[in-house]
């Protein structure tokens, strides 16, 4: 009897030792797509998933950000110089500045300045026509134009998109976007700059997008 008693309490143990072992396992996270980068969305908290070389979305303006003015003609530019992603430019003195080296944003409200930089190819004209297909919300002005910037070669396209409605007039934010696409030894750098409609920065855009240089 004294056996089969301590055989049944064996047996109980080891069954209660595998119910509990098997409730304590974790779960790895699928592993990222070789190639491919996860960022952390800062209006969600989620991530999203890029590959390489895959253009940035399209700018939005803020409808409860208070109203944008014209950069002012005394404003002064600072240089920054960003290491990391291998290339520099100028910005308003006392612009916000957020992002980490290779997407990073400045803003003074509704006036909003992006720089993506990254591994890919020299863009075409059929490119930047696709991927500005690929912008969502987004309203194409014009055709991609070719240029120069710093002595490089260069496409500029031009959109729009509204904001959400505000929460209390209901009222949306139209935001026009200049998009330049600039390349040098397999690197791209695409710039947004976006000006609320009604918003004269043409002089201090420009001046921004001609100062940029790679490092």
């Amino acid at each position: 009897m004294t056996r089969v008693l301590l055989g049944a309490a064996v047996v109980a143990a080891l069954a209660l030792a595998a119910g509990c072992g098997s409730s304590g396992t974790h779960h790895a996270a699928a592993p990222t797509a070789p190639g491919t980068t996860q960022t952390t969305s800062p209006s969600t908290g989620g991530t999203t998933t890029s590959s390489p070389g895959s253009a940035p979305g399209a700018l939005q303006a803020e409808a409860n950000s208070a109203a944008a003015g014209d950069i002012p003609d005394n404003q002064v530019f600072l240089v920054f110089r960003n290491a990391a992603a291998g290339y520099s430019m100028k910005y308003p003195e006392g612009w916000a500045q957020q992002g980490p080296a290779g997407r990073v944003t400045f803003r003074d409200k509704n006036n909003i300045v992006r720089i993506v930089v990254g591994a890919a190819p020299a863009a075409t004209k059929a490119a930047v026509e696709a991927d500005l297909a690929r912008l969502h919300g987004a309203h194409a002005n014009g055709a991609p134009q070719a240029m120069t910037l710093a002595g490089a070669p260069a496409y500029k396209v031009v959109y729009s998109t509204e904001s959400a409605p505000n929460a209390v007039t209901g009222k949306r934010v139209k935001l026009v976007v200049d998009r330049y696409y600039l390349w040098k030894g397999g690197r791209r750098a695409i710039v947004d700059l976006g000006t609320p409609e009604g918003v004269d920065n043409v002089d201090a855009y420009r001046l921004m997008i001609e100062s940029f240089r790679w490092s």
